[in-house]
């Protein structure tokens, strides 16, 4: 039997084997190296070979979290296979509690990358050359953008079979429909042949434990269908399937106040939250278009016309 190669940074990883790694891409301006830790577990049976990542932007936490819990469990040993851990790709930003990394560059947005590029060019080519190639999945974990919580949801192109099989694998509440994002990491991995599912939990720079326990489930369900574990914990429902989403926005700037809870489905008409002015003179009912579920909500108390404030899928 032909043993699949893995060589991760330059470094062949035998069955049986494991290696903490560090990907050493920059140093900070004081010449102190910045390393991101990597790490690899191999079983001895061959199987598939699965990236668990977070962290590609700084202030995203959960995602960390939920990588750091399986790491501590054991459950990136595989019982067949190969999986790879990174729980913070973007050091740079989770130190200074950024999204981007310091040359003020979405690393989501910059893939393919470029050895000789900017820093995170450097890094997103990094990442999928010496990282992404040599795997057969990745699971990419994310959250909302600041005060905006998403609903715990994985998002694939439901023209992508095999995405879809993984998403409903996973079981999240719900399953959303997104199209690949130019210069994306998951477009640009798909390009070279490989699957990545997307999770989204939670918002940034704070930790939601609902957020972080649909993760870890989920994973798990996923490495036990790609044969890398013997157990996982059982689906319940399965995931709701959203095919479109669309924002309602604030219609005058002001304070707002929620009403409506995360991940509920509301009817058309429903009152999601209140905008007020700060003096008592007057408040605006914010009401659903239509039909549909709450993936997620914008909490910050202070909003300007036009801001996004609910974000209902159909």
């Amino acid at each position: 039997m032909t043993i699949r190669p893995l060589t991760i940074l330059g470094q062949e990883i035998e069955p049986g084997g494991s290696a903490q790694l560090y990907m050493d891409i920059a140093k900070l301006p004081t010449r102190t190296h910045v390393e991101i830790p990597v790490f690899i577990n191999r079983a001895k049976k061959e199987g598939p070979f699965l990236l668990l990542l977070a962290g590609l932007h700084g202030d995203e936490v959960n995602g960390v979290e939920i990588l750091r819990r399986i790491i501590r469990a054991g459950y990136h040993k595989p019982t067949a296979g190969a999986i790879v851990c990174i729980p913070i790709m973007n050091i740079f930003g989770f130190i200074s509690q950024s999204r981007e990394v310091p040359d003020g560059r979405d690393l989501n947005r910059v893939f393919p990358g470029s050895p000789q590029g900017s820093l995170a060019s450097r890094i997103a080519w990094t990442l999928l050359h010496q990282i992404v190639q040599h795997v057969d999945y990745a699971l990419d974990f994310h959250t909302g953008g600041a005060s905006r919580a998403n609903f715990p949801q994985v998002r694939c192109v439901f023209e992508d079979a095999e995405s879809v099989e993984l998403a409903e694998i996973f079981n999240p509440p719900f399953v959303v429909a997104s199209k690949y994002l130019d210069k994306s990491l998951r477009k640009n991995a798909k390009t070279i042949g490989k699957s990545v599912l997307l999770y989204e939990g939670g918002e940034s720079l704070r930790l939601d434990e609902f957020a972080i326990q649909e993760g870890v489930k989920g994973a798990l369900r996923v490495l036990h269908h790609l044969g890398l574990r013997n157990d996982s914990p059982p689906a319940e429902n399965p995931p709701v399937m959203l095919r479109k989403t669309s924002w309602v926005r604030a219609t005058l700037s002001g304070m707002f106040r929620p009403t409506a809870q995360n991940g509920t489905y509301v009817e058309k008409g429903t009152v999601l939250g209140i905008i007020t002015d700060p003096y008592g003179e007057f408040e605006k009912k914010v009401k659903s278009p239509s039909s549909g579920y709450i993936i997620c909500i914008n909490y910050h108390p202070l909003v300007n016309q036009g801001e996004a404030l609910f974000n209902i899928g159909y």
